[in-house]
């Protein structure tokens, strides 16, 4: 018996009518002369004279904790107010919640373009979903150029003219031809290619690019600006060293190497044991890339440079593998913005 009415008692603590109609309905059930209550006080006499004392003790809390509750809820549904549940402490402060952060790429991205707009670079933007003459054509790519290769590059299916844009150049021919030098912007934003996911290599990926065209831009002004990056960006013990190189759009081209800031060039497994980690690709611009955006290159110069996020990122917050920055791993994100 002392089951049931232990039953019983939680059942009116639940009780949560929606208007006087249904706490009648409640009370007829438990406290009428053929409710419940009544029930159990006639199973009373029934119950083993040593356990009557507690189980009188126990029926009569429970008419009064029934009593008690009807009374509650009828004058809490005759007034409109709530008291099915404890009282609302309206003077209690909030719980804090969590604040997001920045994604760790974003992070960089912002570092990098915070850098460069000291120097008078501004952001500009451009499609994810380009064409063969923006991505390609316009940068002096022929039609053999291996990174035409379907193993190199997203086309869409039903036209071959059009593909995910596997680097942010498009956006550089697509400034130069809506307006007249000076020209001088940043280009960030993501990139596909066709590529096999790994540590060190994904399909989608994040690049900066940079460029400035005027009157008498030549490549010693592309060795200090980013000879500055690199001091700004991992410290100013920083060294650089430009490596000759081949890219269809720029002509001389060349690769930038910074001295490890890892192990201060003593040498270890990030950059080789050489003492130099590659971050970047740079040159001038071809003269053909600014005739195919109606500059004419016997008045005008330019230099071009493009990173990937990933890797500055890689270097900057030592983080060994690139597909972490696409899991979304709270134990990982937390290490950058430990509120999250």
């Amino acid at each position: 018996m002392k089951d049931k009415i232990q039953v019983h008692a939680r059942e009116v603590q639940n009780w949560a009518p929606r208007d006087l109609e249904e706490l009648e309905a409640l009370r007829i059930h438990f406290l009428s002369r053929k409710g419940v209550l009544q029930q159990l006080f006639a199973e009373f006499k029934d119950v083993d004279p040593a356990d009557r004392k507690e189980m009188g003790r126990l029926l009569n809390e429970l008419k009064e904790l029934a009593q008690d509750r009807f009374n509650s809820l009828r004058d809490s549904l005759q007034t409109g107010t709530q008291s099915s549940g404890p009282a609302i402490d309206l003077t209690r402060p909030a719980l804090q919640q969590p604040l997001g952060g920045r994604h760790p790429i974003n992070l960089v991205r912002r570092q990098i373009i915070e850098v460069f707009s000291r120097l008078g670079f501004v952001v500009a933007e451009g499609p994810e979903i380009e064409s063969d003459w923006y991505n390609f054509s316009a940068l002096n790519f022929p039609p053999e150029h291996p990174a035409r290769d379907m193993q190199d590059t997203f086309f869409v299916a039903r036209d071959p003219d059009v593909l995910l844009r596997t680097h942010t150049s498009n956006v550089q021919i697509r400034v130069m031809q809506s307006q007249q030098p000076p020209v001088r912007i940043l280009a960030p934003g993501r990139v596909f290619r066709n590529e096999a996911i790994s540590a060190r290599a994904h399909c989608i990926f994040h690049q900066v690019e940079g460029l400035y065209v005027d009157k008498g831009v030549s490549f010693a002004d592309l060795k200090q600006v980013l000879l500055y990056f690199a001091k700004e960006m991992f410290g100013e013990e920083t060294q650089i060293r430009l490596r000759p190189s081949y890219f269809p759009f720029t002509e001389p081209s060349a690769e930038m190497d910074i001295s490890c800031n890892i192990c201060k060039g003593a040498g270890c497994p990030i950059c080789k044991y050489t003492g130099w980690v590659e971050i970047l690709g740079c040159g001038m611009v071809d003269p053909q890339v600014l005739r195919n955006c109606h500059i004419d290159p016997e008045v005008y110069s330019g230099y071009a440079f493009g990173m990937g996020i990933e890797r500055i990122t890689l270097l900057k917050y030592r983080v060994r593998d690139l597909r972490l920055f696409f899991e979304n791993d709270m134990r990982f994100l937390r290490q950058f913005h430990p509120v999250l």
